[in-house]
């Protein structure tokens, strides 16, 4: 928990783990903890799990407080650790946040409360009453309208910002590059922003963003941590050289419902055992599975090393 004084230095490439499960459905903590083991060793700056694509919804409160110790205690004080802690109830937000800051997460990724679609006021009180509860924890919102059907408004953050000194920043998941820049503009350059959109995580930057959690690092995490490494270093050249060379391996990630290509593929190079998913979603089909071959013979140049991090039981 070194960082969680200090949430500014949480930067760069938060990998946002998918959860593993076995064949037979339950969460596999083996494998969670070799994925994390490998994306540190990848170079990923910073560790994240019970975003989409780790699949939260489809698990029990149980099942993800002891997800976020397994990886809590994978990643220790190497890099960040944000877990996402949010629900659509409050009960469950706190129980999860209570757990993750028990584990020694550095700080708390909260959604916004899905489907009743709360006024902005209703957003304010919300993220208020999880900060006020955790004082000793940074809070960041989670902004993802396209799941969640409630978009947090600029003014909102900005406000929330002002008046709650533990709230510092915003993961935001929205193709409105518009709404990025508006944050940035009420907040000031010291709030936390990081993209959840792939293809917008360079561009942020530009803005002054501090970083992204990018569904693309779980297959190429060398290459999305090396992209935020050259943009740090001022080689722009090599920064969008990565950018559109992850192109097809983003458009792999979304042949079928996030996770399950990127666990196709994660089961394929021998990282996890089963690239099950949980109800409602279904397996990646065989069509999808033809059209991730292409797009990985496309951008297989940025797939990252797997050596010494193959599993038994996974195909090689």
């Amino acid at each position: 928990m070194k960082f969680r004084t200090d949430p500014a230095r949480i930067r760069g490439s938060i990998a946002p783990l998918m959860t593993p499960f076995t064949a037979e459905g339950a969460v596999d903590h083996a494998g969670l903890t070799n994925l994390v083991h490998w994306q540190l060793a990848s170079g990923s700056h910073g560790i994240s799990l019970g975003g989409s694509t780790g699949e939260p919804s489809a698990q029990t409160i149980q099942e993800r407080a002891t997800a976020i110790r397994t990886v809590a205690a994978a990643v220790g004080d190497r890099v960040p650790f944000v877990p996402g802690t949010g629900s659509a109830k409050l009960d469950e937000t706190l129980e999860l946040t209570a757990a993750a800051r028990e584990a020694g997460a550095d700080a708390a990724l909260i959604i916004t409360p899905y489907y009743a679609r709360p006024t902005q006021e209703a957003l304010y009180v919300w993220y208020r009453t999880v900060a006020d509860e955790f004082p000793d924890l940074p809070i960041l919102a989670y902004n993802v309208p396209s799941r969640t059907a409630v978009d947090i408004a600029p003014e909102t953050v900005a406000r929330l910002y002002r008046d709650v000194e533990n709230f510092v920043g915003i993961k935001e998941t929205t193709k409105d590059f518009e709404h990025f820049s508006r944050v940035l503009h009420a907040c000031g350059p010291d709030l936390v922003v990081w993209s959840g959109i792939e293809l917008l995580s360079l561009p942020l930057m530009a803005l002054g963003g501090s970083g992204f959690v990018s569904a693309v690092a779980n297959i190429a995490p060398v290459a999305v941590a090396a992209m935020f490494e050259a943009w740090e270093a001022g080689d722009l050249e090599r920064a969008r050289e990565l950018h559109y060379g992850l192109h097809p391996l983003v458009d792999l990630l979304f042949v079928e419902t996030n996770p399950a290509p990127g666990k196709w593929v994660l089961e394929q190079r021998g990282l996890i055992t089963s690239s099950f998913v949980r109800p409602p979603l279904i397996p990646l089909t065989t069509s999808g599975q033809e059209r991730v071959r292409t797009l990985l013979d496309e951008g297989g140049a940025y797939l990252s090393p797997v050596d010494g991090f193959t599993v038994k039981g996974a195909h090689a």
